[in-house]
This record gives structure tokens, C-alpha cells and sequence, in this order.
């Protein structure tokens, strides 16, 4: 079993900041992948940032140079600073991982999501 717990949404005013953390917890042998998706009311669930270990870093077109991914590996954490944030980034942010459970098996577990509101 593995968890993924998100933390950090809220209600901010266009052109403010917020800081999501997604926390992984549970039965972890390796986390290969982590990263946060969104999804706004009436939208698909689009990537917005994506962090392979060892690896590269991906953003979508719209966030880029406004969001930073980075993670805590000791914490099995992933962060993702928000800045200059519009209403058009309105929506439920989820945390998502790649992990192996065992040397075996891997998956792809999601969490709860939380929500983010920017006002104009």
C-alpha cells in the first residue's frame, strides 16, 4: 500500500504564491517518478510538472518560468512552488508518483488532489 498525501491548496488573489508538498508514504522500495497534474471543472487532468529521479524535468507550456517542481528524496517528498498564479490556474491539483514496491513491482498511485483558487 501506498499513500499519497497533498497539503498546501488554498484561495489566493491573481498574482500571489502558494507552495503544494506531496508526502509518500507506505510500502516503498524505490519512487522512479513523481509529479503534480490538474484538473479544472468541465477539463481533462493535464500534467503540470514532472520530476524523474535522475533524470529530467517537465512543465507544461503554461506554467513555465511561474512553477517549480523540486523534491525532498530523504522525505520522499515533492513540492511545487506556484508564483505570479492566474485564474486560469484554477483547479484540483494531484500529486502523482511512480514507485516501486518491490524490486518487481511498480504502479502508479495518485492522491487525494487539493484545490487551488486564484481570484481576479
Amino acid at each position: 500500500q501506498v499513500q499519497l498525501v497533498e497539503s498546501g491548496g488554498g484561495l489566493v488573489q491573481a498574482g500571489g504564491s502558494l507552495r503544494l508538498s506531496c508526502v509518500a508514504s507506505g510500502s516503498i522500495f524505490s519512487i522512479n517518478a513523481m509529479g503534480w497534474y490538474r484538473q479544472a471543472p468541465g477539463k481533462q487532468r493535464e500534467l503540470v510538472a514532472r520530476m524523474i529521479l535522475g533524470s529530467s524535468t517537465n512543465y507544461a507550456d503554461s506554467v513555465k518560468g511561474r512553477f517549480t517542481i523540486s523534491r525532498d528524496n530523504a522525505k520522499n517528498t515533492v513540492y511545487l512552488q506556484m508564483n505570479s498564479l492566474k485564474p486560469e490556474d484554477t483547479a484540483v491539483y494531484y500529486c502523482n508518483a511512480n514507485i516501486h514496491t518491490a524490486a518487481w513491482a511498480v504502479g502508479d498511485y495518485w492522491g487525494q488532489g487539493t484545490q487551488v483558487t486564484v481570484s481576479s
